[in-house]
Parts: C-alpha cells; sequence; structure tokens
C-alpha cells in the first residue's frame, strides 16, 4: 500500500495557466484535494475523476471551517495512505498560513511536499504593469498583511511609512482608507502613487490608479472590493508603460 502524503501546493494568482507544472502533477495524481475559496476552479477540472474535492474557503470575516479543522481533515486523510493536495491561491507560505498546516503534519510525523506558487504580491502587479522593484524607483518591498489575528496588536503603520521602497498589502482592502491616513501620518507624503488591483491575472482584472490621498475614492468610484491588492510607492506610475495583455493558455495544453 502506498504511504499517504500531503501536497502543499501554490496555485498562483489566478490565471489558472501560472501553475507550476509539479503543482499540475500533483494535482492530476491527487486522491484528495483541499481547496481554499479563491482557487481557479479550472485547476480542479484537472483533479482525476474518483478524486475526493473538499472546499474549505474562508470568507472575511466567516470562517465555516476553522484552521483547527482543516488541520485535522488532512492528517484525517494522509494517516488514510492517500495522496492528498492542499490546494492555496498564490504561495502557500506568504500569508496563507500553510507553515501552521505543515507544522501540524510535522508534528504527527506524516509525509508532506510544498510546491511553491507564484505570489499574488509579486505575480498579481506584473499583470497589472507594476513591477515591485525598479532601479530608478525602488531597491526593496515590503509584503504587509492588512489583517492580523484576533488579539493581536494593529500593525503599527508608522513604522512601515519609514520604510524606503515598495509597499505591498494583502487583506487590506476593508481597511484601505485608514491604512491610507496612517500612512500619510506616519510620514510619506500624500502625493505617494498607490493603486489597488481586483481579480490580478485575470481576464475581469481591475486596476484603480491614484495617490495616498486619492486611492479610496477612485476604489469607490470603480467599485472594487476584496480580496484585491494595494501596493504604494513609485512604481506604480510604470503602469501606462508596462501593463499589458496576456495570452490565455487552457490549462489542458500544458503537459507534466
Amino acid at each position: 500500500m502506498n504511504e499517504g502524503k500531503v501536497w502543499l501546493v501554490g496555485a498562483g494568482p489566478g490565471d489558472v495557466s501560472l501553475i507550476t507544472v509539479k503543482g499540475l502533477h500533483a494535482i492530476r495524481h491527487a486522491e484528495v484535494i483541499v481547496h481554499d475559496r479563491l482557487v481557479n476552479p479550472e485547476l480542479l477540472k484537472q483533479a482525476p475523476k474518483n478524486c475526493l474535492i473538499i472546499n474549505v474557503g474562508k470568507n472575511p470575516n466567516h470562517h465555516p471551517i476553522p484552521q483547527s479543522e482543516i488541520n485535522a481533515i488532512l492528517v484525517e486523510y494522509a494517516r488514510m495512505n492517500k495522496q492528498v493536495v492542499r490546494l492555496k491561491g498564490g504561495d502557500p507560505y506568504v500569508f496563507g498560513r500553510g507553515a501552521e498546516e505543515v507544522e501540524e503534519l510535522a508534528k504527527e510525523g506524516l509525509k508532506f511536499e510544498v510546491v511553491p506558487g507564484i505570489s499574488s504580491a509579486i505575480g498579481g502587479l506584473v499583470y497589472a504593469g507594476i513591477p515591485v522593484t525598479h532601479r530608478d524607483y525602488a531597491s526593496s518591498f515590503h509584503i504587509i498583511t492588512g489583517h492580523m489575528c484576533q488579539g493581536n496588536d494593529p500593525q503599527n503603520w508608522h513604522a512601515f511609512a519609514q520604510l524606503d521602497g515598495t509597499l505591498v498589502i494583502l487583506m487590506g482592502m476593508t481597511r484601505l482608507s485608514e491604512i491610507c491616513q496612517q500612512l500619510i501620518a506616519g510620514g510619506k507624503s500624500a502625493d505617494t502613487p498607490a493603486a489597488v488591483v481586483m481579480y490580478a491575472s485575470q481576464a475581469r482584472q481591475q486596476v484603480a490608479r491614484g495617490t495616498l490621498a486619492t486611492l479610496h475614492l477612485e476604489v469607490e468610484r470603480q467599485q472594487l472590493h476584496a480580496p484585491a491588492l494595494i501596493v504604494i510607492g513609485e512604481v506604480v506610475n510604470l503602469h501606462d508603460v508596462l501593463a499589458f495583455t496576456a495570452t490565455q493558455i487552457e490549462i489542458q495544453d500544458m503537459v507534466c
């Protein structure tokens, strides 16, 4: 009997063809797939016909399946000697709680393998024509969560305002106006270029641009909402030059 194993796979920012070859191989050989809400449904169609598909997706402020139960599901099926794919949007270790899941598997002595994915914090912005670094504008970038664990102290936006380089904020849309105001109060210029990218890398992608002072107004005008990326820095001004129309590749044409 084959030994059970959990494959922790990053699905990328949304464009189905950005899945890695190794990630697609794991999906196509899975017996159980445990997936998040933001995973492209086309990826699930690549699973074998007899594969058990379990949706453990979370909505903002609504987690019908708590993390402890997700961990238990992975442990249960690995102990049943199943090939389990834990499929997560973006990269599993970039604010994806993947490390917590692997810690639980390691504690139980179960086999696992992590397959990195393209993080939306980098790849998603590429599709919007916004590089996180540029020789003339930003020599560093900082990925920040806008959503802290319950009971934790809030983010110190005044400290982040002192950082050079590009700020990329995930899970911050519900507090967009507050975050911008806090960065300005911390010393960032109100004229600092800023943007929000919704449905990054997908055909329905939308981009709102402005400054720290005006971004929330443009987001309201375009009716953008979570989940979306927030990016702050001079690199935002490159959008008009670097934006492109992505070639759509059918996942059925991908060989692994």
